[in-house]
């Protein structure tokens, strides 16, 4: 007979180490689950804040008595108020997202736009409406430039361009809502319902967030807090950095920005900025301006919000389908490929075709202009060390809003000199173009901490107690 195995034999050692990597496995992926549903949502809402004014724009353009008289040139500049401040927030972060983490940050900025919008719902002229959108933005820049940095050290190497192609479609998917709420509520709530609504997040998702978003232990490492490291993976299952990429770490020393101007990445820090600008100045100089374009070109009030919530979702589906490719064969080829769709689907745009064909051309722009950012954030989060993450995301969000910032003042320059529609689509054409030329200039390489995936533990593991 038999003896009955104990833990101290071999059997029982390995049926152990069995049951305490399937609980292990079982944690990580409820945290990842969390972590990606909780940054969608925050996205979500940046997305719905940006997108939100361009629903509003011909009823703010149409009536001066809700904040004033508001030129095309006017419109155009108050549509680049809050990317100014997405800018700002974005390059403050990065300063010091990479010294506080992730997410002590992500948790300030979702209150910081909350309040942001609440105010602006509030704002009772031209002047007092800038400075709030203005203020609104810093809290969406920090958002964005944290959130990558966290999913990028949280979710499996295998899947980090799927997973950060799902964050970051909030963003679109922000748009859609924030079209579909102004086509079904704008009559009834007015605009200034709709950016009540954009500040809901402080209720809804902080209170979770508090309970559920995870420190990232690769950022706990790679500041010697090796003890909060291994109370955070014995909590949530996170794997811990293995000893290469310790090695690595310790191998730095610049951190933040400073890191960027070095020889290993200076010139590819450059060139995904340029990629940046041209993904967002294409972004929002669209979805400030497409509606009311299309009103322009004779349909109506409705009718023109429905081409913003293709746009949208186009961007959503594609930038899905598109990470999936990423992921087996990298990023880089297929950020060029979804410049070059928008370049062409914005061309084609110009020709007269029936609306059924007008609608899919301004999906896959979508997919090209707004899925393309959001690959490009993808893009970056996985390009760089640990201790230069936080820093080069900020980077590409904050150079990125300056593109941001010039879209929706170039197409109001456009409208406001009586230039033809297609004019507008030549030209952001021309700059999608560009961006695909950059893109494949983008030199590798590998970050000297890779994704977060399976290794073993690099520092002790403690009971979660903490």
């Amino acid at each position: 007979m038999s003896p009955t195995p104990t833990p101290s034999s071999p059997t029982g050692v390995d049926k152990q180490r069995t049951v305490d990597k399937q609980r292990t496995d079982a944690k990580y992926s409820r945290t990842v689950k969390w972590t990606v549903a909780l940054a969608t949502l925050a996205i979500l809402f940046d997305g719905y804040d940006l997108v939100v004014y361009g629903t509003i724009l011909p009823l703010l353009m149409d009536d001066p008595g809700q904040l004033g008289n508001i030129s095309a040139g006017q419109a155009g500049m108050l549509g680049s108020y809050a990317l100014i401040g997405v800018m700002v927030g974005a390059l403050v972060n990065g300063a010091i997202g990479d010294y506080l983490g992730r997410r002590r940050l992500m948790l300030v900025n979702i209150v910081w736009f909350s309040a942001g919008m609440a105010m602006a719902a509030m704002a009772t002229s031209v002047e007092m409406f800038a400075v709030l959108r203005f203020v609104t933005g810093i809290g969406i820049g920090g958002l964005l430039a944290t959130t990558a940095a966290l999913v990028a050290e949280v979710v499996p190497a295998a899947k980090k361009n799927l997973y950060n192609a799902i964050v970051y479609s909030g963003v679109p998917a922000g748009g859609i809502l924030a079209s579909v709420l102004a086509i079904a509520l704008r009559d009834v709530i007015g605009w200034r319902g709709l950016f009540w609504i954009g500040a809901l997040p402080v209720v809804l998702l902080l209170p979770l967030a508090l309970a559920k978003l995870p420190e990232s232990p690769r950022w706990l490492v790679s500041r010697g807090r090796l003890d909060d490291a291994a109370r955070v993976h014995a909590a949530t299952g996170i794997p811990l950095p293995s000893e290469a990429d310790l090695d690595a770490e310790r191998d730095v020393t610049k951190v933040g920005f400073a890191a960027l101007a070095t020889r290993r990445y200076a010139l590819g820090t450059a060139l995904l900025g340029v990629m940046s600008f041209v993904g967002l100045m294409l972004t929002y100089g669209l979805t400030t301006w497409l509606p009311k374009i299309m009103q322009d070109a004779g349909y109506n009030a409705k009718g023109s919000l429905l081409f913003l919530v293709v746009l949208n979702g186009g961007a959503v589906l594609g930038t899905i389908i598109a990470s999936r490719i990423a992921d087996r064969r990298g990023p880089q080829r297929v950020v060029a490929t979804t410049f070059g769709l928008a370049a062409l689907s914005l061309i084609l745009f110009t020709m007269g075709f029936p609306i059924t064909v007008l609608l899919a051309l301004v999906a896959v722009a979508g997919t090209g202009t707004i899925g393309t950012q959001v690959l490009i954030y993808g893009f970056v989060s996985n390009y760089y060390s640990t201790s230069a993450r936080a820093a080069g995301v900020a980077w590409c969000a904050g150079f990125g809003r300056l593109g941001g910032i010039f879209g929706p003042i170039i197409g109001g320059a456009i409208v406001a000199a009586g230039l033809s529609n297609s004019v507008t689509f030549y030209i952001f054409a021309g700059v999608a173009i560009v961006g695909m030329v950059v893109t494949l200039l983008v030199p590798h390489a590998r970050s000297q901490s890779a994704a977060t995936g399976p290794a073993p533990a690099a520092v002790p593991a403690v009971p979660a107690t903490a």
